[in-house]
């Protein structure tokens, strides 16, 4: 893995590139099939009125908003990001919706700047896997999620079916990188995307990496033929 200081500068200097174009070059990229998956994972979750939940690495906030709707005027939501220009764009989402439940950070997923057990909910969408260290930040969302509260995350994956497996990689080395160069002239930055995608642990090893970071038992689901699953870590009450 690169070194914490150059991967988080370039991952910080992807996102604040390509923030204008994120939403729609993520829903060429998977088909317009995120939003399914993350309705999909917010019936799981079973959020209520009042509850209180953080959204780390947050990005464009589209999950910040769907929280912010389940919990309510009474709940709390506060989505957090190290980009300034990705949270430009959740900002401007929030005021058009609107919704007063929501606090936007600027804040590092390495060092959650809350106390112990604070939510009931910490989410993680297609984040993990551009953070310098996967383990430092799930420990982190475990430190900061309330006893018997949840953490979620849902990210790209390794599918193993043979053909679909390689026809998954095919399409993340160079037809992604195509797309981000003729739709938004940023064939670097896509390039770069996929690279995350590739590297990232699948799914089982992901689990154990939750459970190796304090959860009680997780539970696990595959989409798209395994090439996108959700982790629900559950810490013990």
């Amino acid at each position: 893995m690169v070194g914490y200081s150059s991967k988080e500068e370039h991952v910080h200097a992807v996102f604040e590139k390509v923030y204008e174009n994120y939403d729609s070059m993520n829903s060429v990229i998977s088909l317009r099939l995120h939003k399914r998956w993350r309705k999909d994972v917010m019936k799981q979750m079973n959020v209520k009125p009042g509850d209180t939940a953080l959204d780390v690495c947050c990005g464009t906030g589209d999950w910040s908003l769907a929280l912010a709707e389940a919990v309510g005027e009474e709940g709390q939501v506060i989505g957090l990001d190290f980009s300034e220009n990705m949270l430009s764009v959740a900002r401007e989402k929030a005021h058009k919706a609107p919704l007063n439940t929501i606090e936007w950070v600027h804040g590092n997923a390495m060092k959650l700047p809350y106390e112990d057990h604070r939510f009931d909910y910490v989410t993680i969408g297609f984040g993990l896997r551009n953070v310098p260290d996967y383990m430092t930040v799930l420990k982190e969302m475990h430190r900061v999620v309330k006893p018997g509260g949840k953490v979620i995350c849902l990210e790209t994956s390794q599918p193993t079916l043979i053909g679909y497996r390689q026809l998954y990689y095919f399409y993340f080395r160079y037809i992604m990188p195509l797309l981000g160069k003729l739709l938004v002239k940023r064939y670097k930055e896509y390039s770069w995307l996929q690279q995350s995608a590739q590297d990232f642990p699948g799914k089982h090893q992901l689990k154990h990496m939750f459970l190796e970071a304090g959860f009680k038992h997780v539970d696990v689901k595959s989409y798209a033929g395994g090439s996108v699953a959700m982790h629900m870590g559950h810490k013990s009450s």
